[in-house]
């Protein structure tokens, strides 16, 4: 085969958003190490990683919703209220592993309270979660009040403080990288993946090729509510703290790395590879923004706006590839 006629397949297998997207990360990292300083240190590495821990942890749930055309805005506040009903078990005086349990346990119920109103009564996601963005933090406000706590175990403050020893990788980010290989496979190569991508495709012509949409639903919002749960606990060990405000606004994030990473608003289409590509550049852009000493609040713009960029660019890349692609075997035909 001519180098002429290698090009075009070539050209084809790349032509993606998610190579696009892995691109332009590549480039965000190398302009930081080289420019910004003490990006590059392993203190600043590490506490880059851990401070995307729980971001990391509820971008797995809210892919696979929103893959299967329904979303979860109460993310946050089911790891707050988690927060809180952890440290007031350990609190209580209850040990550690039966106090995560019981945690991992409200998590699942809250998830299993949102699946219920929208499977049961079929009421939209949006305005379900929207509802009980405000109730779960209500809940936690209910049980703690505005107080905290600070108090856990020091096996727990280990897990949250120290990194996976020679390495500069936190523990508090191993649980998202034992879970993203298992959402990985299940969505790509199991058949739960493909009754997800059918539900989120076409939920009619779905639901008469035999998929259960509303058991498949409910419980993609159990599994949403219990790693929301563990986000909480890696939150609280992490910080040293449990509070009904802990991780505020945190799903604007979530739900930005999900859309910049290729996952269609409307259901249907996305992979985890660009996703995670979308999370190590969000990661990056909030840590430069930090050590360029730009704060939270333009932080927040920052984020706002490649929410807004993530939503127009999904379709505007979708045909520009789309249409790439195409012309390739033409070009190879010519040639």
């Amino acid at each position: 085969m001519s180098p002429r006629r290698a090009a075009p397949s070539l050209l084809q297998r790349w032509a993606s958003w998610d190579n696009f997207l892995a691109g332009l990360t590549i480039l965000v990292l190398v302009y930081a190490i080289l420019a910004v300083p003490n990006f590059f240190t392993a203190f600043n590495i590490s506490q880059a990683i851990a401070g995307v821990s729980e971001r990391a942890l509820i971008m797995l749930p809210m892919v696979v919703l929103i893959v299967a055309r329904e979303i979860d805005l109460s993310v946050a506040s089911i790891l707050a209220l988690s927060s809180v009903v952890f440290g007031m078990l350990i609190q209580a005086g209850m040990p550690m592993l039966p106090a995560i349990l019981l945690t991992l346990v409200a998590g699942a119920a809250c998830g299993a309270f949102n699946g219920a109103m929208v499977t049961v009564l079929g009421l939209p996601s949006l305005i379900v979660t929207l509802a009980t963005m405000a109730m779960f933090r209500g809940i936690g406000y209910i049980l703690l009040g505005v107080n905290s706590i600070n108090v856990f175990p020091d096996a727990f403050l280990d897990f949250g403080i120290d990194n996976v020893p020679g390495t500069p990788v936190p523990w508090t980010i191993v649980p998202f990288l034992v879970l993203a290989p298992v959402f990985a496979i299940a969505l790509q190569k199991m058949a739960i993946g493909r009754r997800i991508y059918a539900i989120g495709g076409n939920p009619e012509v779905a639901r008469y090729s035999g998929v259960r949409l509303g058991r498949t639903v409910f419980w993609l919002f159990v599994l949403s509510g219990a790693i929301c749960a563990l986000a909480g606990m890696v939150y609280a060990a992490r910080l040293s703290n449990a509070r009904a405000d802990n991780a505020l606004g945190i799903e604007l994030d979530v739900i930005t790395i999900a859309l910049l990473g290729g996952i269609n608003v409307f259901g249907g289409k996305g992979r985890l590879t660009g996703v995670l590509w979308a999370l190590l550049l969000v990661a990056t852009i909030r840590n430069v923004l930090g050590l360029l000493q730009i704060g939270g609040d333009a932080q927040g713009t920052v984020i706002g706006l490649l929410l807004i960029v993530s939503l127009m660019a999904g379709n505007a890349a979708e045909q520009v590839f789309g249409r790439l692609r195409a012309r390739l075997p033409l070009l190879k035909h010519d040639g």
